[in-house]
């Protein structure tokens, strides 16, 4: 009868200590919550997003349109290379190469567009509405009434770490904040420490980190709600995260070695 005792309580040790390994609290699931408080329900003044500046190794989209399209069509790259234009696309669309290359205008380290015609176009540091008002004013002796067009074509950030889609995704406006990139990721896994989520920002020749709590209301108001084009978002795992990674054999030994150690005292004890 003693034995059937000993082995009962070895075998409710040996379940206690594998629970115990892999154990999850459930505060450390929860978003915009800590233990004891609460997020406010009070209205919060929306805080106004940092416009995205123009940066080198940006990829432009512009086209300019006027009344009279022949007038327009030099100062457009498609105009410019004429049917080569259809051939390069088709090349891309059927190779490796992103279509964006073909038809957009890069940023060089200068912070220069060359633009038909026009030449060498300053943009670095600009919008995109200063940008268009620039190339607008430049456009007025040749043109009456142009209209651009511009937007960007590589916006885009990576998110890594504890989260469904690790990798880089594209950003289909200018105005995504640190939740809408966390749910083109496939939202946080549960493993995910929440309160400590990294973001490496790259802005004029200057890189930046910075700690988001998700935990807590405040990173509403943090200058990094709101996404920048190349942002890199990464989280980062909870301890309990280690047991499912560790070494299979280190994990065997670290749970024998805990099992025999309870399962002797249990004896000792119960021998007694």
């Amino acid at each position: 009868m003693k034995m059937l005792s000993c082995r009962s309580l070895i075998w409710i040790a040996l379940l206690f200590c594998l629970g115990f390994q892999s154990c999850i609290s459930h505060e450390e699931l929860i978003n915009f919550k800590k233990e004891g408080e609460s997020i406010s329900i009070a209205p919060m003044q929306i805080a106004q997003q940092n416009p995205l500046k123009i940066q080198e190794n940006d990829l432009l989209r512009i086209q300019v349109h006027s009344f009279d399209p022949l007038a327009a069509a030099p100062f457009n790259i498609e105009s410019q290379e004429g049917g080569n234009m259809q051939m390069l696309l088709q090349g891309a669309s059927g190779g490796n190469y992103p279509l964006e290359l073909f038809i957009g205008y890069l940023v060089d380290q200068n912070g220069f567009i060359d633009f038909p015609v026009l030449g060498p176009v300053e943009v670095k540091g600009l919008t995109i509405e200063e940008a268009k008002t620039k190339i607008h004013a430049l456009l007025l002796p040749y043109l009456k009434e142009p209209v651009v067009n511009m937007r960007f074509l590589n916006l885009k950030i990576t998110v890594l770490g504890e989260v469904g889609l690790p990798g880089v995704h594209r950003l289909s406006n200018k105005r995504v904040t640190l939740l809408e990139a966390l749910g083109m990721a496939g939202d946080l896994t549960d493993y995910a420490n929440r309160n400590n989520i990294l973001i490496i920002r790259e802005e004029n020749g200057t890189r930046t980190y910075a700690r988001i709590d998700l935990q807590t209301d405040d990173f509403f108001t943090s200058p990094y709600f709101y996404m920048q084009q190349n942002d890199l978002i990464y989280v980062e795992p909870i301890r309990a995260r280690i047991a499912t990674v560790a070494d299979p054999a280190q994990r065997i030994i670290t749970y024998t070695t805990g099992v025999i150690s309870i399962a002797t005292l249990i004896i000792a004890l119960v021998v007694r």
